[in-house]
């Protein structure tokens, strides 16, 4: 039977521990609610086909793949990390400089493009992306691997050599790979600037059409970027 003075102690106290419980609950149920909500953070770490040459901000790779994420009812931010020019070795040594801006979740490497229009040796730029892979992955990134294809100027062995690397990494460190993005836009001018090399818009749109589902479907796997809004907007 509980005493008289229990009872009272109760009362006096019943609205503060109300209040206390009330709190605690808001708390745990906000903060499980915000790890759900989080954003998938996505590092395009790339050359000029994502750096957007001769594009505005708004047209480039990722800012277009955002749009297209958001739209089918992923919550994403896809951060822009490419510079134009650079080869596997510049990405190479920005690597560590690039990931400070973070924490992400993914990271689309579209590096290589420009090794091969050097004719740098495709062992120099396999061993590159390998060690890109591998620090990605040491510091718990998703990697998705953009493929990269040679032209015929090197002759058929080189182009070999260097069309293999994609793949073959992609295998060997169990790596998303993104079929090439250019395969639809190359050698059309209605695509292209007028350098005849980069994508316009309209060839953004055709490479964000090929990058789009196997980014999503590694969403999905992943359980990133879930959105309880569903798409927020139409293509």
């Amino acid at each position: 039977m509980t005493s008289p003075r229990a009872t009272a102690l109760y009362r006096l106290f019943r609205p503060s521990l109300q209040t206390l419980f009330a709190t605690l609950f808001s708390t745990l149920f906000c903060g499980a609610s915000a790890v759900e909500a989080a954003p998938a953070r996505i590092l395009v770490f790339g050359d000029s086909l994502s750096a957007g040459f001769g594009l505005g901000a708004q047209d480039a790779l990722p800012a277009r793949l955002e749009n297209r994420l958001r739209a089918d009812g992923f919550d994403a931010r896809v951060v822009n990390a490419g510079v134009s020019g650079d080869t596997t070795a510049n990405g190479l040594a920005r690597l560590d400089y690039t990931l400070e801006s973070g924490p992400f979740d993914v990271v689309i490497i579209e590096l290589g493009a420009n090794d091969m229009l050097r004719g740098v040796d495709p062992k120099i730029a396999r061993d590159n992306l390998d060690r890109m892979i591998r620090s990605f992955q040491s510091k718990g990134l998703n990697v998705m691997l953009a493929t990269m294809s040679s032209g015929d100027n090197w002759g058929q062995a080189y182009k070999t050599a260097f069309d293999s690397i994609y793949p073959e990494l992609a295998a060997k460190y169990e790596a998303t790979l993104i079929p090439f993005m250019m395969a639809p836009v190359w050698g059309d001018p209605k695509l292209l600037i007028g350098d005849g090399l980069h994508p316009n818009p309209a060839g953004v749109a055709k490479m964000v059409d090929i990058a789009a589902p196997p980014v999503e479907n590694l969403l999905g796997v992943r359980g990133l970027g879930k959105s309880p809004t569903g798409p927020t907007q139409n293509r």
